[in-house]
């Protein structure tokens, strides 16, 4: 025992083994106040596949379903379903203020529906050319597409409009020309 007449001396204190207590084995996962060490990282001893750059492809883009693209193409469709609604009831009120056989009226709406459809592709394909080749960019929806289909189809229906004599003669009055 340590000498008692200097408080620094070392003493010895024997503490009674706890149930659940204990000195952390080696088995222990976890021992506080000690990092735990993983294995050494080995470099990639395999070479990188040789590309031929002949064999590259201009749109490396994963290839997707074709539900995919059909749902693409609905996104925005609100606005071309808008316009051709507003270009029929535009086109029934002329149609019918002519008085006359509906079969000239009908293919001359019909006609204006198959331009509608085009000028949609069109803006789909300059989109594809601008959007996604030129500016590397990935279209989510046809929107735009869909926008500038309505706008053509309510210029449509305007003009179907303006050939309405009685519209023109009330539109007149109410504007005062």
């Amino acid at each position: 025992m340590a000498d008692q007449t200097q408080p620094w001396a070392e003493r010895t204190v024997e503490v009674p083994p706890q149930p659940g207590v204990g000195v952390p084995t080696q088995r222990d996962p976890y021992r506080r106040g000690v990092a735990s060490v993983g294995q050494p990282r080995t470099p990639r001893t395999e070479p990188f596949p040789a590309v031929d750059p002949a064999d590259w492809s201009a749109d490396s883009a994963p290839r997707r379903p074709l539900s995919w693209h059909l749902a693409q193409l609905r996104r925005g469709g609100e606005w071309s379903a808008a316009g051709g609604l507003f270009a029929f009831v535009c086109w029934g009120i002329w149609a019918i203020s002519g008085r006359g056989d509906l079969s000239a009226p009908l293919l001359t709406f019909v006609l204006s529906l198959l331009t509608a459809v085009g000028l949609f592709a069109l803006s789909r394909l300059l989109g594809r050319l601008i959007w996604e080749r030129q500016l590397g960019r990935v279209r989510r929806s046809a929107r735009g597409a869909h926008l500038v289909t309505a706008l053509f189809l309510a210029g449509v229906g305007v003009a179907y409009l303006q050939q309405t004599e009685w519209v023109v003669t009330a539109w007149n009055w109410v504007t005062g020309n």
